[in-house]
């Protein structure tokens, strides 16, 4: 018997078979994992079905003081599950204890936030007034990079709406996300929060089921478009947040060692596997020389370990499918551009790859065109303005992007140009859960965090009064 439980209406369950979960520092399994059949998501649905005329009919309050106590459980079990944390995903302790705070904070955001009406005309003739409801059933769906953040940027902000929730982790990282599921059964009725396993093969089973109302994904663009097409079948909502090839813009009265010192940082977090990391940084041609320079020395400074590990900064890439991916992307390197850091995976257990420094590579090369969500940073040079607010803006996807330079008022002009849901401005990965993030293109639809976030999770009516 696992140690390890679905949740399904209120009662800590089986699997209808078990996989091995592997951690990424050893490429070996440690634990088991329960995985649901398709009779296990239709009791899910139907449990989320069943509690959601009572958990809607509570009050705002009433559901925000159970959100509150979840994240004060997360706090309390910070430690347990950070271990838990880094064994599947990777990540060094100190960043998967970030991420449990980081998790902890969101969900008492939006436990602050509240849905109110709003007033859109009102005069001697009429009154007219926009309330938002719940939709019903969300099937939550999240990623291996972040399992419990993104998980409470979907719940949280579905739980304080009045909807109740099917949570579904990625295959490869679902045992924290398994345990978040025993903390909110600590507190939530039965049914309100349902989580499920799968090996990756029973999410259109969720996203197609007729009792789910919304989906909200956080995953590769490829899978997004499975989602959207399944959705579209019943016209379910959804909110899609995608892939992203973020480029840094790095202006020519930039410091270059500075910013470099920054995009490094903003590059490589987490391995490089953050959706809105950035994935190509462009430098004048002035300042080429000396950023890349600054780039290959940290690159060749980080310290990549297990994420136990004392002073551990880089861990392995999450799992065997992208340590392929990756090391296919650093042959096509070697032949497109020339490698001054790193280049290679590295020559022991688990799934590690050299932090990859890559310049003098071309704007079509693989590692430039391809999301690499991996520890490789290429570096192109540019002379004009415009013509590098065009390179930057030629990809498929806007997710991201920043732009680097002292005059803040120059900076901001090429910032609005940029083609992204979110442009930073000297920062990069600056996110607050009090801020909407959005995609453009084709990184995603719709939008979490925030008050727009949260309405993300609704239905609006309007009310239209003839006085």
């Amino acid at each position: 018997m696992s140690e390890y439980k679905q949740l399904i209406n209120g009662e800590l369950v089986d699997g209808a078979r078990e996989i091995d979960v592997e951690n990424p520092a050893t490429g070996k399994p440690f634990a088991k994992c329960p995985v649901a059949d398709e009779a296990q998501i239709n009791q899910a649905v139907a449990a989320a079905r069943a509690a959601f005329p009572a958990w809607s009919a509570k009050s705002q309050e009433d559901r925000a003081a159970l959100i509150n106590q979840i994240a004060d459980e997360l706090v309390a079990q910070t430690e347990e599950l950070a271990r838990i944390l880094t064994s599947e995903q990777g990540k060094p302790l100190d960043q998967a204890k970030m991420e449990m705070m980081a998790g902890m904070f969101t969900a008492k955001v939006f436990a602050d936030m509240r849905i109110e009406p709003k007033t859109l005309q009102q005069d001697e003739k009429n009154r007219i007034y926009e309330i938002r409801k719940p939709l019903g059933v969300v099937a939550a769906i999240t990623p291996w990079n972040f399992p419990i953040m993104m998980a409470v940027h979907k719940v949280a902000p579905a739980l304080l709406a009045g909807n109740t929730v099917v949570l579904k982790p990625a295959a490869t990282t679902p045992l924290t996300t398994l345990k978040f599921g025993e903390i909110c059964n600590k507190f939530l009725p039965a049914g309100v929060v349902n989580v499920v396993c799968d090996n990756n093969d029973l999410g259109d089973v969720l996203t197609s089921h007729p009792d789910v109302d919304k989906i909200s994904f956080t995953g590769s663009t490829e899978t997004g478009k499975k989602v959207m097409e399944a959705a579209s079948r019943a016209i379910k909502r959804i909110t899609l947040e995608l892939g992203g090839n973020d480029a840094a813009i790095v202006l020519d009265d930039a410091d270059p060692v500075e910013v470099a010192q920054k995009v490094f940082q903003a590059a490589m977090m987490n391995a490089g596997q953050v959706c809105l990391a950035v994935k190509r940084a462009y430098v004048p041609a002035p300042l080429y020389d000396a950023f890349c320079d600054e780039l290959a020395r940290l690159a060749g400074e980080a310290v990549v370990d297990e994420g136990t590990a004392q002073g551990a900064q880089i861990g392995p890439v999450q799992n065997r499918k992208q340590f392929e991916k990756l090391k296919g992307l650093l042959e096509s390197a070697k032949a497109e551009g020339k490698i001054i850091a790193g280049g290679n995976a590295i020559d022991r257990d688990g799934f590690f790859i050299e932090p990859t420094i890559v310049r003098d590579v071309s704007e079509d090369a693989r590692i430039v065109r391809e999301e690499q969500f991996g520890p490789v940073l290429p570096v192109l040079s540019y002379d004009d303005i415009d013509d590098v607010i065009a390179r930057a803006n030629d990809t498929d996807y806007g997710l991201g992007g920043s732009v680097w330079g002292k005059d803040i008022d120059r900076a901001v002009s090429v910032a609005e140009k940029v083609q992204s849901g979110t442009v930073w401005v000297n920062q990069h990965l600056g996110l607050s859960p009090t801020i909407p993030f959005r995609g453009a293109k084709q990184s995603g639809l719709g939008g979490e965090l925030g008050q727009e976030g949260l309405h993300e999770f609704t239905q609006a009516t309007v009310v239209n009064i003839k006085l």
